[in-house]
C-alpha cells in the first residue's frame, strides 16, 4: 500500500489508519500488509517546486491501494494540482 499522508491532518489520519489495517491483519492473520512511504505535499513543494516529483504518479500505479491524507497549505491553495490518475489501464 502507498501511504502518502501529506498534509494538515493527513498524518495523523493516515498513522491511525495504518495502526487499525496492521492491527487487522494481526487478528486475522490471514494476509500480510506492507507500507510505502511517500514524502509527498505542501513540503515537498516548498523545496522542490513540485508536490508529486516527476514519474511520481506512474510508481504508484503497481500498488492495491492508496492511502492518501490531504494535501494544502494556506498559502499554496491556486498553486494545488488537479490531478487525474488512471492507475488502470
Amino acid at each position: 500500500i502507498a501511504s502518502i499522508p501529506a498534509d494538515g491532518i493527513g498524518p495523523e489520519v493516515i498513522s491511525a489508519g495504518i495502526q487499525v489495517l496492521n492491527k487487522l491483519a494481526s487478528v486475522l492473520d490471514e494476509f500480510e500488509i506492507h507500507f510505502d512511504h511517500f514524502d509527498w505535499g505542501s513540503e515537498a513543494y516548498k523545496k522542490t517546486g513540485k508536490y508529486i516529483p516527476d514519474g511520481g504518479l506512474d510508481s504508484l500505479k503497481h500498488y492495491d491501494a492508496i492511502l492518501f491524507g490531504a494535501v494544502g497549505d494556506r498559502g499554496q491553495e491556486s498553486q494545488l494540482p488537479r490531478l487525474t490518475i488512471d492507475l488502470f489501464d
